[in-house]
C-alpha cells in the first residue's frame, strides 16, 4: 500500500512538473522559410494569391492524398478563402490583406486551436529571381496548444519541413508554367500594311536580343516625346537572315497612322504596302520564336505555298512583357510574305 502511495506521489510530481514545464513555454511562436525562385515576383504572387492553385504544391496534400479540399466561391484576392479536412480536423485559410506583387497577409484557423497569422513576402532581385518568404506566427497561446507543441516536438519541427517542401514544389510549378508555349498557323491572310518609323542594324544573330533591347525603347521614347500616335503593336522587320555566316539585318518598327518626318538621323520612316502573307502565332517566351518560324516555313512547304523572298518578314509583338510578366502569356504574330 505504501508503495502504491509512493508511486502515485511520484506520478503526481511528474504531472505537476510537466504542467509547469508546459506552462512556462513561450506564449508565442514563429516559423519562417525563404526560397529564391527564378521567376518574376508578379508571376509567383499570382499563383499564391489564388487558393485554387494551392493543392498542386501543398506538401500537406502530398503527404495525405485523402485530405478533402473545399474551395469557397471566392478563392483569390482579399476575402478569398478555402478549407480542408483531414484526420486531425478541419482548417480554414483566408486572405486578409494584400499588396499586389509584394505581400499577402492571411489567417489560418485549425480545429480548436487559436488562429495563426500567415504572411508572404515577394522580394525581387536584380538577377530576375525572387526571394519568397513564408511565415506563420501565433501569440497568446493557451495551455492546450503549448502542450500539443511540446509533445510533438515544437512548431518548428511540425511546420518547417512542410514549408520547405511546399516552396520547392511551388518553385517547380511556377518555372514550368513560364515555359509553356504554343504555335498556331492561322493561315493565309492579307496584311494591311501602313506607315511606320524604324531604326535598323546589322549584327550577329546571337547579338540580336541585346540590340532589340536598346533599339525598341529608343524608338518608343521618340514616338512619345514627339506625340506620334501609334497605329498598332511594335514589330521587327527582317531584311536579311544568313545562318551560314550567323548574321542578320533587321529593323525595329512602330506603326504610325500617317507618314512621319523624323528629326533623328537614325530614326527613319517607312511604308509597307498591303501584302499576302502566312500568319503564324506564338504564345509563349520569345526563346521559342525559332520553332515558330520553323513551323511557318514547314507549313509553306507542305501546302505548296510560295514565299516571296523579297517581301516582308515580320514579327509583331502584340502585348507588352512589362504588362504581362509571365512569358507564357506573351503573344507574337509572324507574317511571311507570299507570292
Amino acid at each position: 500500500m505504501k508503495a502504491l502511495k509512493y508511486i502515485l506521489f511520484l506520478l503526481l510530481i511528474v504531472i505537476i512538473g510537466v504542467a509547469i514545464y508546459i506552462a512556462i513555454q513561450p506564449n508565442e511562436f514563429e516559423v519562417s522559410r525563404t526560397r529564391t525562385i527564378k521567376a518574376p515576383a508578379p508571376v509567383i504572387y499570382n499563383n499564391v494569391i489564388d487558393f485554387k492553385n494551392w493543392e498542386a504544391w501543398s506538401s500537406w496534400v502530398e503527404a495525405d492524398p485523402d485530405m478533402q479540399i473545399m474551395l469557397s466561391d471566392q478563392t483569390q484576392g482579399v476575402d478569398g478563402s478555402y478549407s480542408w479536412e483531414d484526420k486531425d480536423g478541419v482548417g480554414t485559410m483566408k486572405n486578409i490583406a494584400t499588396t499586389p506583387n509584394k505581400s499577402i497577409t492571411q489567417q489560418m484557423q485549425f480545429a480548436d486551436f487559436p488562429p495563426s497569422d500567415i504572411s508572404w513576402e515577394f522580394n525581387p532581385n536584380e538577377d530576375q529571381t525572387t526571394d519568397v518568404t513564408w511565415t506563420i506566427s501565433g501569440k497568446d497561446l493557451p495551455f492546450g496548444f503549448k502542450a500539443f507543441a511540446t509533445f510533438t516536438g515544437g512548431m518548428e519541427k511540425q511546420i518547417a519541413p512542410h514549408y520547405e517542401r511546399s516552396l520547392e514544389k511551388l518553385d517547380s510549378i511556377v518555372v514550368a508554367d513560364m515555359k509553356k508555349f504554343s504555335v498556331t498557323v492561322d493561315g493565309v491572310t492579307e496584311h494591311s500594311g501602313g506607315f511606320y518609323i524604324y531604326n535598323t542594324v546589322s549584327c550577329k544573330i546571337p547579338d540580336m536580343p541585346a540590340n532589340i533591347e536598346k533599339m525598341m525603347p529608343k524608338l518608343g521614347a521618340y514616338a512619345i516625346d514627339n506625340n506620334i500616335k501609334m497605329a498598332g503593336a511594335p514589330f521587327n522587320y527582317y531584311h536579311k537572315w544568313d545562318e551560314e555566316n550567323n548574321t542578320t539585318m533587321f529593323s525595329c518598327c512602330i506603326p504610325t497612322i500617317s507618314k512621319i518626318i523624323s528629326t533623328e538621323p537614325d530614326i527613319l520612316t517607312g511604308q509597307l504596302k498591303p501584302f499576302k502573307a502566312l500568319k503564324t502565332t506564338l504564345k509563349g517566351d520569345y526563346s521559342n520564336l525559332k520553332e515558330a518560324w520553323e513551323v511557318a516555313m514547314k507549313y509553306i512547304e507542305d501546302n505548296n505555298l510560295v514565299q516571296d523572298e523579297n517581301g516582308p518578314a515580320l514579327e509583331v509583338y502584340t502585348n507588352d512583357p512589362m504588362q504581362h510578366p509571365n512569358p507564357a502569356d506573351w503573344t507574337t504574330e509572324i507574317y511571311l510574305a507570299l507570292k
